[in-house]
């Protein structure tokens, strides 16, 4: 079975069970963009050295293909009102050291992940390089069964209680997807979220706001 056929199945799935409700981009990546015909501007994402994260625990894998899919998640750390760039980067560490020693995973098992305060950082290391080049992506620990063909963005907070993401970490969650669809040439139609293919709460409340973020997505998109 093709991993796209998969992916509309789990959303048929999906359907009937109600689940629907600040660097510049250097050169090379400028002209991957426009080979690629990318419309959307690079946002500003913080990657792996300038949040300081600790090394690999082993070897980072690649898939040889660009994902099908957008996986959103939600981190269920504790919803701050630290809206700076150094609480971002602060949570970043916080989201390694869990998925590192307390699951025994090579690095973080998400490639991107959306600050309260609308930071964007990169998770796992090397997904913002293989973002950039647009034609492969850095294999992930994220959604069971669909790490393979699905790109793995998680937003710092807790959803699944009443709490409603901030603005600006939800204009930034579109500004990401929207790159990453542009980068990847994936349609707004294949963002999912986690409780699409798991057993699991994850991503709360944004899961019910997902038709508004494919919304905004494709017009971000153009």
């Amino acid at each position: 079975m093709s991993h796209d056929h998969s992916i509309r199945r789990r959303m048929l799935f999906a359907g009937a069970a109600g689940l629907a409700a600040a660097t510049a981009v250097p050169l090379t990546a400028r002209a991957a963009q426009a080979s690629q015909g990318a419309r959307v501007a690079q946002p500003a994402i913080d990657g792996t050295a300038q949040w300081g994260a600790s090394p690999p625990a082993g070897t980072i894998s690649l898939v040889q293909r660009r994902p099908a899919a957008i996986i959103v998640h939600h981190t269920v750390s504790s919803n701050s009102t630290d809206y700076s760039r150094a609480q971002a980067h602060s949570h970043a560490r916080w989201v390694q050291a869990l998925h590192q020693d307390d699951n025994g995973w090579v690095d973080t098992g998400y490639n991107f992940v959306v600050s309260r305060g609308g930071y964007l950082t990169e998770g796992r290391h090397r997904s913002l390089e293989t973002l950039l080049g647009g034609t492969n992506f850095v294999l992930g620990a994220h959604t069971s069964g669909a790490n393979d063909f699905g790109i793995g963005i998680s937003n710092e907070g807790a959803y699944h209680d009443g709490a409603v993401p901030p603005a600006a970490q939800w204009a930034s969650l579109v500004q990401i997807c929207a790159f990453v669809a542009s980068q990847y040439a994936i349609t707004p139609t294949e963002i999912y979220g986690h409780m699409d293919f798991n057993n699991t709460l994850c991503p709360g409340i944004i899961h019910d706001m997902l038709p508004q973020l494919r919304d905004e997505v494709a017009d971000a998109i153009g």
